[in-house]
Order: C-alpha cells, then structure tokens, then sequence
C-alpha cells in the first residue's frame, strides 16, 4: 500500500502532480492493480491520501492521469463535476472516515456539459446539470472561463458543508480546483488555489 500520511496534504499533492508528469510522457498507465494491492485493501481497509472530484467524461480519467493504484485516491465522478447532496456525502465521508485531509476539483477543457451550457441547455434529466452550470456562467461564452468559473463553484460548494468547513479550519483539510488539459493530458492548478503556500516547498 502507499506509504502517503492521509493527513499530509503536501505529499499527497507532491504524489498526484510527479504522477501526472510520468503521464505526459507514458505509453502506458502505472499504478498498482495487482492481486496483492487488491488483497491488502480487501483486509487492512482504503486509505486513500486524496479525493478527486471529476467529470465523468470518458477521457478524463484520474486514476490514469495521476497515475495511481488501487486505494490512493478516492474518486467522485459527474458530468460536468458539479456538486449536488449525493457528492457532498460522499466527500464528507472520505474526510471524517477515512481521514483525507486532500480535495481536488478537476475541471477539464472541452467538457461537453459546460459546452450544452453555453448553448442553451440540454433536454431530460440532464437540464439538472447544464441549469446548475448555467446558473453560474452567466452571459460568459468563453469555453475556458466557463469551465473555471464551474469548478470554482464546486469548489465552493464543498466548502459550504458546516463538516467540511470545520475539518478546514480545524485540521487542516485543503479543498482546491484545477484543470486538466485533455490533449496534453497535463493537470495544472488554478492560479486562485496557489496562494497560501500550501502546496509550495
């Protein structure tokens, strides 16, 4: 199993991006899928050091792109990864039970609910997701602007939880967003979450 403290939010940051540089460059995914990360988790229990919050886009794939295993990252996927009651249970979950002290939100470029946003909206139970994003982008129309302002949204919502906004005050937990560049496949940082020291040595 990884050898990441859930409560090190440095190092598991540290984990994630070394892990997406290796991306850029790989052939072929990494991570530990093998019969004894699968039995190990199966008796000692997850442990993971980070949630990743992500669209469910099918070439947005966090476990890929970080290149990790099984049990390093607990990952919560939505169309357009907006942030209802079902999400935000899940999060506080993996916070106060599992002891992640790590919240990504990963925007994506060229994200397919943020785009029927722009347009107008879409049909079905899928209006619930594009009304949700459409509600915070406004009259903007520029792809990327939209698809920041959307995560910073998530990214606001989770914080809104009174759990997860007392574990932030109080121990130290991080809830921050970033973007990930599908044809270069590189995740970078929002400028707005960089600030604090956080995540610099």
């Amino acid at each position: 199993m990884h050898d990441i403290d859930v409560k090190d939010v440095k190092s598991a940051f540290r984990r994630l991006m070394e892990g997406n540089a290796e991306y850029m460059i790989a052939k072929q995914g990494r991570g530990d899928v093998s019969e004894e990360i699968r039995h190990l988790t199966h008796v000692e229990g997850q442990k993971p050091y980070a949630v990743v919050v992500c669209c469910s886009d099918s070439r947005v794939v966090p476990e890929l792109f970080f290149m990790v295993g099984i049990g390093e990252i607990f990952t919560i996927r939505t169309a357009g990864n907006v942030i209802g009651e079902f999400e935000l249970g899940s999060i506080e979950y993996a916070v106060e039970h599992l002891g992640v002290r790590l919240v990504v939100v990963v925007g994506h470029s060229v994200c397919g609910a943020v785009e029927a946003a722009i347009h107008g909206g879409a049909g079905g139970y899928t209006k619930a997701i594009t009304d949700e994003i459409k509600g915070i982008i406004g009259d903007e129309t520029d792809p990327y602007s939209c698809e920041k302002l959307n995560t910073h949204n998530s990214v606001n919502k989770i914080k809104s939880s009174p759990v997860i906004s007392e574990l932030m005050e109080k121990d130290g937990l991080v809830v921050c967003g970033g973007h990930y560049h599908n044809h270069s496949g590189e995740f970078t940082l929002l400028d707005e979450y960089k600030s604090g020291g956080v995540f610099i040595e």
